[in-house]
């Protein structure tokens, strides 16, 4: 069982949002000072969920990242958390893509690993939260897909995968090779062992630029883009605080009520 994981450095999602500033001449968003990038949360359920067919059946697991200043003790947890190969995507003109030219990188580049039988992907990313690349990916490598998966398990040539929908799952059968992204309901990723860190400390990636792909730049990144970014913005959030007294709590209480009431809240 070949397994390829796209994963994504992005920053902590947990950052205080405060600490988030707009660069609004170019539309991008300042790393927050202080805040170490990290793997999308989601990309390593997807990981996770590679690992325990691993588990179960054998295999090897191919993690795939693609960006500029990819941090090696982030990129590389895949590798501790127990993939094979961790390989790299780096390059300036990989850099301010959108959910299309990044498909497109990443199918060139998985066209290159070979031969898979499940691509892995997260939900969505952490950062912008889009949700297109795996199914953009399915798409341009001509697989089925199945989004939003809790539980995959493979037997026959074919996974059969619980897909969340808004009040439950659903139970999905498709043949591979396929491409099936991860939701958080899987559970929580394991933990890197001291004894696989090590072990990812020592594995060197495998570093590809677009000449590697053979890949025309006019594809990727910000060149190859299908959409604008008009604006991006930070909302702006106000409140107010309205102290509704009594003579007691019970007298409280039921001004309290009676002013939801007037609101509309009731």
């Amino acid at each position: 069982m070949n397994m390829i994981v796209c994963v994504k450095q992005v920053i902590d999602p947990e950052a205080p949002p405060a600490s988030f500033k707009i660069d609004t001449a170019s539309n991008s968003v300042v790393p927050p000072a202080g805040v170490p990038p990290v793997i999308s949360p989601f990309d390593e359920q997807a990981v996770e969920a590679a690992l325990r067919i691993k588990d179960a059946m054998g295999g090897t697991i191919t993690a795939v990242s693609l960006g500029t200043g990819l941090l090696r003790d982030v990129v590389k947890k895949p590798l501790s958390m127990g993939a094979d190969e961790l390989v790299l995507l780096e390059d300036a003109a990989f850099d301010g893509g959108d959910s299309w030219s990044i498909a497109a990188a990443l199918a060139a580049a998985i066209k290159k690993i070979g031969e898979y039988d499940i691509i892995f992907c997260g939900r969505q990313a952490a950062d912008w939260d889009a949700g297109q690349v795996g199914s953009g990916l399915a798409e341009l490598l001509g697989l089925p897909s199945v989004t939003l998966a809790k539980k995959v398990e493979v037997n026959d040539g074919k996974a059969t995968v619980e897909r969340v929908i808004p009040d439950g799952y659903e139970v999905v059968e498709v043949s591979l090779p396929a491409l099936i992204t991860v939701s958080n309901e899987l559970g929580e990723p394991r933990y890197a062992t001291i004894k696989g860190i090590m072990a990812a400390k020592r594995k060197e990636p495998i570093v590809w630029t677009p000449a590697d792909l053979g890949i025309d730049t006019s594809q990727i990144g910000a060149a190859g883009r299908r959409t604008r970014m008009l604006r991006l913005f930070q909302p702006v959030r106000e409140g107010t605080c309205e102290i509704i007294e009594g003579e007691d709590e019970a007298d409280a209480g039921a001004n309290l009520a009676k002013r939801l009431s007037e609101a509309k809240l009731l």
